[in-house]
């Protein structure tokens, strides 16, 4: 019989928003971006996604709110 490894995460999930410029900004100012992206992540949800890709019955528990970035975390 074999056994495969359950785990459950319990911690934090956000989603990145990032933006690409041509160099960095210095502290108050603003510049003009493109390739606007928002994309999964958090320490949490990244940990339950890599041991799923290791084999294991992973779990994730975390609370989602009701703004707008809540659909992808759903």
């Amino acid at each position: 019989m074999s056994r495969t490894t359950t785990i459950t995460v319990v911690g934090s999930f956000a989603v990145g928003l990032t933006i690409r410029t041509q160099r960095m900004p210095v502290f108050g100012e603003t510049l003009i971006g493109s390739d606007f992206d928002m994309g999964p992540g958090g320490k949490g949800s990244n940990q339950a996604v890599a041991a799923a890709r290791l084999g294991a019955h992973a779990s994730f528990c975390g609370i989602v709110g009701d703004d707008k970035l809540a659909d992808i975390a759903l």
